[in-house]
């Protein structure tokens, strides 16, 4: 049901779109689509411990239950409780947005909401999974974030550029 392994490289700003839709950076569509089996489906959630949101392939659902194995091992080993149905509820629980030939989705409220999505959304290869970010939010970050934040001017002004043509 799923593609392979896919690793998601590069980055890219999305201005909020017309009908509030973003646009997926043609950086991620090829490998999205592959790592959704080819299906023009991104997965879409609140990253679990960072400020923002991420994104990924259906391919990802294959790791999902030995990373709940591992998380759950691990609280045990270290005598702490831990609750399968909210572990599972929390990773299963994405939305799954279509997006068009050029990329176009439509982001759900409460999503946009969970990532305090103002006007654009900058996307940031992570591998297994995109982190997307409200730019303000990113710029706030730590400067273990110096790089994403420096992608994210430049894509940016690239996009303001675009925008006056």
């Amino acid at each position: 049901m799923t593609g392979g392994p896919v690793n998601l490289v590069g980055q890219g700003f999305s201005p909020r779109g017309e009908k509030g839709r973003f646009v997926l950076p043609a950086d991620f569509r090829a490998d999205i689509f592959t790592a959704s089996a080819n299906a023009r489906v991104l997965c879409l959630d609140k990253h679990p411990r960072l400020p923002c949101l991420t994104g990924f392939g259906l391919s990802r659902l294959a790791d999902f239950a030995a990373e709940i194995d591992r998380e759950e091992e691990k609280k045990l080993r270290l005598g702490q409780d831990f609750d399968r149905d909210a572990a599972e509820g929390q990773v299963y629980g994405f939305y799954r947005a279509s997006y068009d030939d050029s990329g176009r989705f439509v982001l759900p409220d409460y999503l946009s909401e969970l990532g305090q999505v103002e006007d654009g959304l900058y996307f940031h290869g992570g591998g297994r999974q995109i982190t997307i970010w409200n730019p303000r939010i990113l710029f706030e970050q730590g400067e273990a974030w110096a790089i994403a934040q420096a992608g994210c001017r430049a894509k940016m002004a690239e996009a303001a550029k675009g925008k006056r043509k």
